[in-house]
């Protein structure tokens, strides 16, 4: 069965070109031009990743964004004509999984959504995964199978980057990783560099649903993360 995948933006000719890609790769494609249309169509649909233009008529693509981790942990990609900085946080901020601006090459797009959805599929029940695999640290226990993270005992909400970034850390307890080590793990693709900042605001974003316990994800400056054993 085709991945189904949600397409938001006001500018006909990119939905429109977008579409066309995706269904040359064999997704589904949910195309909207308006956000309460999209909306609708998060309610009543079983999708696998979205992707988002940040600047819509009326509802943006950040508010969208926020509805759809309300109830799901799908990856949503977020495209923005914009350059500034505040607005890719604000996206990876709010539970986006990746950001690309625009113009962007269609055939860079189609990598990140497979990259995304090889990462979800992996990440997630019915993967073909081995039986449970555990992955516990003082309090903080994660299922790789079943895509389920307790912190003493209370259910975690991450989403998928959250989920893997977390994965990645506590496969390498006591040692450190480096953003850009831990980027290739998770995208498994050649476009970081230094300036990327998608690490720093996905593990800001987790120290804050770990609260009080953030202080199991140490900064080791100039060289990357690590959770101390």
């Amino acid at each position: 069965m085709p991945e189904k995948i949600l397409v938001v933006d006001d500018e006909r000719e990119i939905a429109d070109l977008v579409e066309l890609y995706l269904k040359n790769e064999d997704y589904q494609v949910y195309k909207f031009y308006t956000a309460p249309e999209a909306l609708a169509c998060i309610e009543s649909t079983e999708l696998d990743l979205a992707i988002l233009d940040v600047m819509l008529p009326g509802t943006s693509g950040f508010a969208i964004c926020q509805k759809i981790r309300e109830q799901h942990t799908y990856p949503v990609i977020m495209l923005t004509a914009k350059v500034e900085e505040t607005d890719k946080i604000t996206g990876l901020t709010l539970g986006a999984d990746d950001y690309i601006t625009k113009p962007f090459r269609p055939l860079e797009l189609v990598a990140r959504v497979k990259a995304q959805l090889r990462r979800y599929k992996r990440y997630n029940p019915g993967a073909g995964l081995p039986e449970a695999e555990n992955l516990e640290y003082a309090g903080l226990c994660m299922n790789v199978k079943t895509h389920q993270c307790l912190l003493n005992e209370a259910p975690l909400i991450l989403t998928p980057t959250e989920f893997s970034i977390l994965r990645v850390l506590l496969e390498n307890k006591g040692q450190v990783v480096s953003g850009e080590e831990i980027f290739h793990k998770i995208w498994q693709d050649e476009y970081y560099t230094k300036s990327n900042n998608t690490i720093t605001v996905h593990i800001r974003h987790l120290r804050e649903k770990l609260g009080e316990s953030a202080g199991y994800i140490k900064t080791i400056w100039g060289v990357g993360y690590k959770i101390e054993t």
